[in-house]
């Protein structure tokens, strides 16, 4: 390909170096698309002439820019441009594209803030894990390095301490969910289940043959006295419940240990949006007060993105010992690639970064969605915390007319009747303010406050 015209300027008034301020003018140039993948750059003595800088200028904004993958040289070529990713506040017209729902502004709970990723750090982790030599076969219980990652961050952030082979990689919460069941329970075997709940793990259950039973919920979580006796698992959201949105007390969290025990159960904790708590301090977890019968189940698909595939479970050790040895049997386990990114992005202390830039960022985009709500008179329901919350509505109907009133908006919304087991008895939309950049979120919060506000 032929070299780009590059309209870059540079302002020697201004503090910024010049060769920051050239590196800066070239990413921006590629995330409007004025370069794409594969374009060649002048060299670096034609683009000093043009900008009127010395060429180390130019030298050390390319060599940023190497760094963070932007760029790469082609021996006797040139350099060239990498990638040109389209930010997420740009959508393609619907005549590029098949699917009329890519074009929605979406609401739904569960997905990440991807904006808040340093895509440096990203790139970086991605670049160090496609250096490592190939594997020849899987560690089944999980990459060592990441393993002692995970240990650390629940530590650090979680409060929980993990001792040797009780922590284990996975493929993610579901795919947990599923091998636990394999592993661990027998078919015909009763889990009790929170109502409303996640309906990909009572999919996985289902899966290995498990009864999955619907226990109701209230103001405080999961119904303790409604559990039946012939459980051998329980499964709950208590950091955050999914998709409800309520913290489980103290008390409650003790009660349950104390019924798992007795009836011979195995509690199981999702920590879904557990790293989100930006009101108060996390209560311990489960996992913390009863690692004789709490399985504990993190992921990196709400706090990074989905596309890493990794997670964690902690368990006692005859636990992670039966999931190894179901994946030995089965030749299955989670992929190495995730594994390696997100470790390196912990040692670098990346992930903590992360972390903190998420509980900066998640707390103005709550209010926002929020407020734009109460100025309609919608209810709200849910804690101050997490990645979603609920707006109460009086009917199925109710749900129908909003989610299709919205969708002729632009605005696709979730229904909180998809999300029981059972015979509905709530009805409402669970709104997630995670995934849209804040102006297409501002947006898509007055959409579903007035349609909202016409069938409260």
């Amino acid at each position: 390909m032929g070299q780009p015209d590059l309209p870059l300027l540079v302002d020697r008034a201004s503090p910024t170096p010049l060769a920051a301020q050239v590196a800066d003018g070239l990413r921006a140039a590629a995330t409007a698309g004025g370069l794409r993948g594969g374009d060649r750059l002048p060299s670096s003595r034609a683009l000093a002439a043009q900008l009127g800088v010395s060429r180390t200028v130019v030298t050390a904004a390319y060599d940023q820019l190497h760094a963070e993958g932007w760029l790469s040289g082609r021996h006797g070529s040139g350099t060239y441009l990498t990638a040109s990713p389209v930010p997420a506040h740009r959508r393609r017209p619907l005549a590029r594209d098949p699917d009329p729902a890519a074009q929605l502004l979406d609401l739904a709970p569960g997905t990440p803030c991807v904006e808040a990723i340093d895509r440096a750090a990203w790139r970086r982790a991605w670049r160090a894990a496609g250096d490592r030599n190939p594997l020849t076969y899987k560690a089944r219980a999980g990459e060592p390095d990441y393993l002692a990652v995970v240990a650390e961050h629940l530590l650090r952030h979680r409060g929980l301490a993990v001792g040797n082979g009780e922590v284990l990689a996975t493929s993610g919460t579901s795919a947990a969910v599923r091998e636990l069941a394999a592993a661990v329970l027998r078919p015909g075997d009763a889990v009790a289940m929170e109502e409303p709940g996640y309906q990909r793990a009572v999919g996985a259950f289902r899966a290995e043959g498990i009864r999955v039973i619907p226990v109701p919920l209230d103001a405080q979580g999961l119904r303790i006295d409604l559990i039946p006796p012939d459980a051998r698992a329980v499964y709950c959201t208590p950091a955050h419940q999914f998709p409800m949105g309520a913290r489980m007390p103290a008390a409650r969290r003790v009660a349950l240990v104390e019924l798992a025990r007795r009836i011979g159960a195995i509690v199981v904790e999702d920590d879904y949006d557990g790293e989100l708590r930006y009101d108060t301090a996390p209560l311990p977890l489960l996992a913390g007060l009863a690692p004789d019968v709490v399985v504990h189940l993190g992921t990196t698909s709400k706090i990074l993105s989905p596309s890493l595939g990794v997670g964690w479970l902690v368990a006692a050790p005859e636990i992670t010992r039966a999931i190894v040895a179901h994946r030995e049997s089965t030749g299955t386990g989670p992929a190495p690639a995730g594994q390696q990114i997100v470790a390196h992005l912990a040692r670098h202390g990346d992930l903590a970064r992360h972390l903190r830039r998420l509980r900066r960022e998640m707390p103005p985009r709550r209010a926002l969605l929020v407020d734009e709500l109460r100025r309609n008179g919608v209810e709200v329901l849910g804690d101050d915390a997490g990645s979603h919350v609920v707006a109460p509505l009086p009917s199925a109907r109710a749900e129908t007319e909003v989610i299709a009133a919205a969708r002729k908006d632009g605005v696709l919304l979730d229904a909180l009747a998809r999300h029981h087991l059972a015979e509905p008895r709530g009805f409402g939309i669970t709104l997630g303010y995670a995934a849209l950049p804040r102006d297409d979120l501002a947006a898509a919060a007055r959409v579903a406050g007035r349609h909202l506000a016409a069938h409260r």
